[in-house]
C-alpha cells in the first residue's frame, strides 16, 4: 500500500516556499516601484536640488511710489539624512544665537510629521528662516562644522510706507493647507497670507528655478549634474501697480486715528479705488521678519479687532446715505416724480406709526428733500410704493421690484474687489418678510430701510460705490485696487460697465439733491469756490451713540473722487464723516491740502472718540 503522507507533505513545503517567495516579490515591489523612499535615497546620494527661489514682484502707488520691495535674507536649512557624527550642539547655537532648548524643539517639530506632512529624511526642512545677513556672516564661518546644514537665499518682504496695511496685506510662510491645495508649495515656502499678496499671490510669486548638483560619494557638491543641462532659472514675479494713491492714504488714517470706522475713494470713470483706510489699523512692516507670528498673535487678540478691514468687511446701516437709492427708484418708477411735495411733521406719522426728522419746512419736493434729509418724504415714497398692488398686484412684487433696483447698484452681493474677505451686506427681499412677518407685512412694516436703518446694511466700499454710480449718472465698474499687472492686462471685470436699473433722469435730479445739500442743506462744511461739490450725510443709528456718515464725489461735472465716511459713534454726519470727506477730497483734486485745511486735519486728527465694549 503506497504511503501518501511524504507526497501531501511535499505540496505543503511547496506552498510554504511559494508563499513566501510571493511575499518577498510583493515586498520588493512595494520598496522598490511603489515606495520612493529607495530613489529619493538614491538620488540624494547622488544629487543635490538646489532650488533658486525668485525674487518677488515690487508693488507701487498709482503715482510710480515703491510700496514694498524684497529685501535678502537666508533660510537655514537641514537634511537628516546627511547628519552624520556629533554636532557641537552649543557651538551651533552659539553661532546663531539661539539656546539649546529651540533647537531640540526646532528638531523635534522637524520630525514631527503632524506638524510638517511634507517630512522626509532626504529632503531639505526648514531649520530657521529669515536669517539676516548679519547672523549669516557669523555662521558661514562654521558651517563647514555642522554637516547636513545648508543654506538657502531668499528674499524678505520691506514695506517703505507705514500706511495701507489692509491693503497689502502680508507674507508668511506656507501652512500644511496651502501645500495640499497648490504643489508649487513645499514646507518652508512663503506665500501671501493677507490683502493683495495673498489675491495676486501667483502672480507675485513667479516661478522657482532649480540646479542639480552632483555629489561624491562622501557628499561634497563636484559641480553641476550635465553642465546644467537641466537646471532650470527661476522667473521672477510680476510687478503691481496699485490704484492707491499713498498720500491720500496717508491723511485718511491720519484723519481716523483714535475712531473706529472707514474712508473708501473711488475714481468714478475707471473704479480704481484711490484709498482704503480703516481704523484702527496697523503698520505693515510689524508683519515682516522673524517676529511676524508675535506680531500677528497679539494684533489678533487686540479687542478694537485691528486686522480687520472694516472698508470691505464692517457691515453697517448706511443711514441717510441711503435715500439717493430711494429717490432712484421712486423716480423711475413712476411712484413719486420731481415735483410731488410730501408732508413732514417733524417725521413720518401715520396710522400710529412715527419716524422723527428734524426741523425744515414741509412740504418739500424731491431736491430739497434730498438736501434736507427729510425722513418722512423717504418713507412716503416706500409706503406708496410697496402698497401699490394695482402696479404690482402684491406687496411681495413690490418688495422684489425695490430689491432688484438696489442690487442693480451694487448692494445685497459682493461687488468683487481684488481683495479677500469682501463680505456682501445685506438687502431684504420678500421672502426675507414673509418669514420674518408669517406673511403678514405691509410698507409700514418696513418703512425703516427707505432711509438706510433697518435690515439694511451695506459695506463702506458699497457706500463709496454708491457715490461712484452717482457720479457716473448711472452705472459703476467694479472697484479695484490693482491699477496694472506688468505684462499682463487688467481683468476684464475690473474695465466692465455695469448699469443700474434707474433712469438718467432720475440721476440728474438726485444729483441736484446732493448739490443743494452741499449749497444749503446738510453738507454746508464741505462747500468749496474752486470746485464744486456733492454730497449728502448719514446719521446711522445704533445701540450706543449714533454712526456720522458722508458719501460725496467732486467736482460736480467729470468727477474724480467718489468718496464715503463712516466714523463709528461719531454722531451726525456732519460732525465727522462731511470735514473729514472735504478735506480728503481737497488733497486728491488738489494734490495738498492749503494750510487752513491742515490745520483743520490737524484738529481731527486729535480728537478721540471715548469707545466702550458695550457700544461696540
Amino acid at each position: 500500500m503506497a504511503d501518501h503522507s511524504l507526497d501531501n507533505r511535499k505540496y505543503v513545503i511547496g506552498g510554504i516556499a511559494t508563499a513566501i517567495v510571493i511575499v518577498y516579490v510583493i515586498r520588493l515591489f512595494f520598496l522598490q516601484i511603489m515606495s520612493d523612499d529607495y530613489r529619493k535615497s538614491a538620488d540624494s546620494n547622488a544629487f543635490f536640488k538646489k532650488i533658486e527661489y525668485p525674487s518677488r514682484g515690487v508693488i507701487t502707488d498709482r503715482n510710480g511710489k515703491l510700496l514694498v520691495y524684497n529685501e535678502p535674507s537666508y533660510d537655514l536649512m537641514v537634511i537628516m539624512n546627511e547628519q552624520k557624527g556629533h554636532i557641537d550642539t552649543l557651538e551651533f547655537c552659539k553661532a546663531l544665537g539661539i539656546t539649546p532648548e529651540f533647537y531640540k524643539k526646532r528638531m523635534d517639530e522637524i520630525k514631527d510629521r503632524n506638524k510638517n506632512p511634507g517630512y522626509s529624511r532626504f529632503t531639505q526642512q526648514v531649520f530657521m528662516s529669515q536669517v539676516s545677513e548679519q547672523e549669516f556672516a557669523v555662521f558661514q564661518e562654521k558651517m563647514f562644522r555642522f554637516p547636513g546644514f545648508y543654506v538657502q537665499k531668499r528674499s524678505v518682504r520691506q514695506y517703505h510706507y507705514p500706511y495701507a496695511a489692509h491693503v497689502l496685506g502680508d507674507v508668511a510662510e506656507v501652512s500644511p493647507a496651502d501645500i495640499e491645495e497648490d504643489e508649487y508649495y513645499q514646507a518652508g515656502d512663503y506665500i501671501g497670507k493677507l490683502g493683495i499678496e495673498r489675491y495676486y499671490e501667483k502672480q507675485l510669486r513667479g516661478e522657482k528655478g532649480v540646479q542639480i548638483l552632483l555629489r561624491d560619494v562622501h557628499g561634497r557638491i563636484k559641480g553641476k549634474y550635465n553642465n546644467g543641462q537641466y537646471d532650470r532659472r527661476p522667473v521672477p514675479g510680476k510687478d503691481l501697480t496699485l490704484s492707491i494713491d499713498i498720500n491720500l492714504q496717508a491723511l485718511g488714517e491720519r484723519l481716523l486715528e483714535g475712531k473706529i470706522g472707514s474712508i473708501v475713494a473711488i475714481e468714478p470713470s475707471t473704479g480704481e479705488v484711490l484709498c482704503m483706510v480703516s481704523s484702527p489699523t496697523y503698520d505693515p512692516r510689524k508683519m515682516a521678519g522673524r517676529n511676524r507670528g508675535k506680531n500677528h498673535l497679539a494684533l489678533s487678540r487686540n479687542v478694537w479687532k485691528p486686522l480687520l478691514n472694516r472698508s470691505i468687511m464692517g457691515q453697517y446701516p448706511p443711514g441717510s446715505t441711503f435715500k439717493t437709492s430711494q429717490a432712484l427708484t421712486f423716480l423711475t418708477e413712476g411712484v413719486l416724480s420731481p415735483g410731488t411735495s410730501l408732508p413732514c411733521y417733524h417725521g413720518f406719522q401715520f396710522r400710529g406709526l412715527h419716524v422723527g426728522c428734524h426741523g425744515h419746512a414741509s412740504p418739500l419736493p424731491l431736491v430739497p428733500a434730498i438736501s434736507t434729509s427729510c425722513n418722512a418724504y423717504f418713507c412716503w415714497g416706500l409706503y406708496y410704493m410697496i402698497g401699490n398692488r394695482k402696479k404690482y398686484g402684491s406687496v411681495q412684487n413690490a418688495m422684489n421690484t425695490w430689491r432688484d433696483y438696489m442690487v442693480s447698484m451694487g448692494f445685497g452681493y459682493k461687488l468683487g474687489i481684488d481683495l479677500p474677505g469682501e463680505k456682501r451686506g445685506l438687502i431684504p427681499n420678500a421672502d426675507f418678510y414673509d418669514n420674518a412677518y408669517k406673511g403678514s407685512w405691509n410698507g409700514l412694516t418696513i418703512i425703516s430701510i427707505s432711509i438706510g436703518q433697518g435690515e439694511v446694511n451695506l459695506t463702506p466700499l458699497q457706500i463709496a460705490n454708491l457715490g461712484a454710480t452717482i457720479a457716473n449718472r448711472g452705472y459703476y465698474i467694479t472697484p479695484h485696487v490693482v491699477k496694472r499687472v506688468k505684462g499682463e492686462p487688467l481683468d476684464t471685470a475690473y474695465t466692465a460697465r455695469h448699469y443700474t436699473k434707474a433712469s438718467r433722469a432720475a440721476y440728474d435730479y438726485v444729483v441736484a439733491g446732493m448739490r443743494s445739500a452741499v449749497e444749503r442743506g446738510t453738507c454746508r462744511a464741505a462747500n468749496r469756490g474752486d470746485y464744486l461739490v456733492c454730497g449728502k450725510t448719514g446719521t446711522a443709528q445704533n445701540r450706543g451713540h449714533d454712526h456720522s456718515v458722508f458719501m460725496g464725489f467732486a467736482p460736480m461735472d467729470n468727477p474724480k473722487i467718489a468718496i464715503s465716511v463712516y466714523v463709528e459713534n461719531g454722531g451726525f454726519g456732519a460732525d465727522y464723516g462731511v470735514p473729514i470727506g472735504s478735506l480728503m477730497m481737497e488733497q486728491y483734486i488738489n494734490g495738498k491740502l492749503s494750510e487752513a485745511s491742515e490745520a483743520r486735519a490737524r484738529d481731527f486728527q486729535s480728537r478721540r472718540i471715548a469707545y466702550g465694549m458695550g457700544n461696540r
